[in-house]
């Protein structure tokens, strides 16, 4: 069962105190990274406990058994299928399960959506109408919210516009700005701060993770980011980036063709988030500032931003921004890549 993170216990402690006046839908967002669904899912454990302590989950009843085995009756999570497919197999069945028929004849394949579909805020509807299994609360986990398109997110606003009773909606997303502004309008916001960063480097130290100081720069402060960029990669700073960056810094131009290769092999999102955290730093550096993301390139980013124009460092970083947007479609992956490293080189270079 989800428990609350360190840095999550004080705030939830206090939010939760206010539970028999609760608002019927909530809005938490914050950084990406610093455990927002993990603070959902355990509030909602905590509203559906029937022995809560201080507010949170006791771990021990009925409920909380039920919440732990995934199959409590007033739980229901919201989410895109592609979601559900990280989450395992049995959770991408629920998903498609809740998201309506499947394709005609019952054999054609699809790809799993990204988006929360319309068909599965219309499955709960007979959940909304029976009762709650033990007279308590019902609890909606809408994650992440920004999945909705504006068919889903007007089907929601519907609902919320007149709520079922003891019912409440968590929703979490790390970009409240892309929800609809009618849909903001109906929820109570609850922003989640990232953690201090000896506490996270403490949190990160007990999972096992070395140079978590280089970590925890690399996802900008997020300590559960810091965790998944850790198992996802061998270093906090990829050796590749490195490799791009240190002619760059001397005037000349790096190897594009070899970068190329290296980067064929990557995911396409995953290489230009790091690109992106790059122009981050170069940026602060021709303001004069410490990088944020990569400290261990300090150096070899400070010469580079000094001898780049800070008008095509910008719009490098802008285009790197739409870019992304690119990144999961079928495009040549070493194209792609070649394009963007020399797109780099040439606004990094007097």
């Amino acid at each position: 069962m989800a428990r609350f993170l360190p840095w999550q216990e004080d705030i939830a402690r206090d939010w939760l105190r206010q539970r028999e006046r609760f608002a019927h839908a909530w809005l938490i967002h914050g950084l990406a990274g610093i455990g927002k669904l993990q603070f959902a899912a355990a509030a909602a454990a905590s509203l559906l406990c029937e022995s809560p302590r201080e507010g949170l989950a006791c771990g021990a009843c009925h409920a909380c058994t039920w919440v732990a085995a995934g199959n409590h009756p007033d739980l229901r999570r919201v989410r895109p299928e592609a979601v559900a497919l990280e989450e395992g197999a049995e959770a991408a069945a629920e998903a498609g399960e809740e998201g309506g028929e499947p394709a005609a004849g019952g054999s054609a394949k699809r790809a799993p959506s990204k988006e929360i579909r319309i068909d599965q805020l219309r499955a709960l509807e007979s959940w909304f109408n029976t009762a709650t299994h033990r007279g308590g609360w019902r609890v909606a986990l809408i994650y992440p919210a920004q999945a909705m398109n504006v068919v889903s997110a007007n089907a929601l606003l519907k609902v919320l516009e007149e709520p079922p009773p003891h019912t409440i909606f968590l929703l979490v997303a790390d970009a409240p700005d892309r929800l609809l502004p009618t849909l903001l309008s109906r929820c109570r916001r609850l922003p989640l701060p990232t953690p201090a960063p000896a506490e996270a480097r403490e949190w990160l130290r007990t999972q096992g993770l070395e140079d978590a100081e280089d970590w925890l720069a690399a996802a900008g402060g997020a300590p559960l980011g810091a965790l998944r960029l850790a198992q996802s990669g061998d270093a906090a700073c990829p050796a590749w980036l490195e490799q791009l960056l240190l002619p760059l810094s001397s005037g000349k131009g790096s190897d594009v063709g070899m970068l190329a290769d290296q980067l064929e092999k990557l995911p396409a999102a995953q290489w230009i988030d790091a690109l992106q955290r790059l122009y981050v730093d170069l940026m602060l550096a021709g303001a004069g500032a410490a990088p944020r993301y990569f400290p261990s390139l300090a150096e070899p980013v400070a010469r580079t931003a000094a001898r780049a124009a800070p008008a095509k460092l910008a719009e490098t970083a802008r285009w790197l921004t739409r870019q992304r947007g690119l990144a999961g479609h079928p495009l040549n992956a070493k194209l792609f890549a070649h394009a963007a490293l020399q797109r780099v080189v040439l606004s990094c270079l007097a």
